[in-house]
């Protein structure tokens, strides 16, 4: 089972359903996902309960914060890049969620620190 790709389509069809909050399967992946996207102003927060994460979404003016979501490598192509070769996403109005070997971060801490890795997904 593709964790990373549940999780962003869960958020994705909680925006589009105008749900005011999704829930998704623990893992430390899925946190770590969830962080980044609170950093970035993607989703309001996030809480651990039992064996589930909450996520509550953030509208904006009644309009979804996060437009889309495109996973990029899957289990059945994995996409690694270099530092120099991530790309940017739509011009730095979204970014990329790429796993590095200091842990998940967004394309342009990687590339301020210096690190490549797998390309997991874009968000915008």
């Amino acid at each position: 089972m593709d964790k990373v790709g549940d999780l962003l389509i869960r958020i994705k069809n909680g925006y589009m359903a105008h749900l005011p909050e999704v829930s998704s399967p623990y893992s430390k992946l899925s946190v770590n996902i969830c962080q980044l996207l609170k950093d970035k102003g993607f989703i309001e927060n996030f809480e651990k309960i039992e064996r589930d994460i909450k996520i509550i979404l953030k509208y904006q003016d009644r309009k979804p914060v996060l437009t889309d979501v495109k996973r990029i490598s899957k289990p059945g192509k994995r996409v690694y890049l270099g530092n120099k070769f991530i790309p940017r996403v739509y011009n730095g109005l979204g970014f990329a969620v790429i796993s590095t070997p200091k842990g998940i971060m967004s394309d342009e801490k990687a590339r301020k620190e210096g690190v490549g890795g797998e390309i997991m997904a874009y968000v915008w």
